[in-house]
C-alpha cells in the first residue's frame, strides 16, 4: 500500500464509552488493522518480559512506591525474592509501545486504541484522532451489562480508570 494512501486512526477513550467496539467496528468496515491490547504483547516480546508482568501496567503510572518495590528498592529482611532479571521503567514500557504504534502506522493502515496513540503519532500527515466520551449514566448502565455489576461496582471502575488514564496521559504527553 502505498505510503500516502494509508489511513491511522487513534482513538482515545473513557472507559464505557464504547471506544473498543466502535474502533473493531471501524477497522472492520474499512478492512483495515485492529491495535488495542495486542500492543502489551507486542512491547512484551520487543522487551523481553512475561506479558502477564506488563498487563496490569497497561495505561497505568505506577506510583512511587509500586516502583520501588517492584525494581527490588527493599526488600525487608526476612524477605528472599529471587532476582528479577529486568523490570521495565514505565518510560521504558511506553518508549516501547510507542515505537510499536509508530512501526504498525509505517506499515499499513490501522485503528489504534489508547496508549497515547494520538499524540505519539500527531505529526503524521495521514492520522485522524478520535476522543470518545459517554454521559456518566450511560458509561454505568454500558459497564454493569458488559462486567455484570451492579451501579456502584460500574461507578467506582470508571472512577478509577478515569483517574489512571488521566495521570497516564498527563505524564506521557504533559496534557490534561
Amino acid at each position: 500500500m502505498k505510503e500516502n494512501s494509508q489511513i491511522v486512526i487513534t482513538i482515545s477513550r473513557q472507559l464505557g464509552s464504547g471506544g473498543a467496539y466502535i474502533g473493531q467496528q471501524l477497522a472492520k468496515e474499512l478492512n483495515i488493522f485492529y491495535l488495542d491490547r495486542e500492543i502489551i504483547g507486542l512491547a512484551a516480546k520487543k522487551l523481553s518480559v512475561l506479558e502477564d508482568e506488563l498487563e496490569p501496567r497497561d495505561e497505568r503510572i505506577l506510583s512511587f512506591w509500586q516502583s520501588f518495590f517492584q525494581l527490588g528498592g527493599y526488600n525487608g529482611p526476612d524477605v528472599y525474592l529471587p532476582p528479577h532479571l529486568f523490570v521495565p521503567t514505565d518510560r521504558e514500557l511506553f518508549e516501547a509501545e510507542a515505537e510499536i504504534i509508530k512501526c504498525i502506522a509505517n506499515d499499513r493502515s490501522a485503528v489504534i486504541i489508547g496508549r497515547c496513540g494520538s499524540h505519539i503519532l500527531r505529526a503524521s500527515p495521514n492520522h485522524t484522532s478520535i476522543f470518545l466520551h459517554a454521559d456518566i449514566e450511560f458509561r454505568k448502565r454500558r459497564i454493569g451489562k458488559l462486567y455484570n455489576v451492579l451501579q456502584e461496582a460500574s461507578s467506582k471502575m470508571i472512577a478509577k480508570s478515569d483517574s489512571e488514564r488521566s495521570r497516564y496521559h498527563f505524564m506521557r504527553t504533559g496534557k490534561e
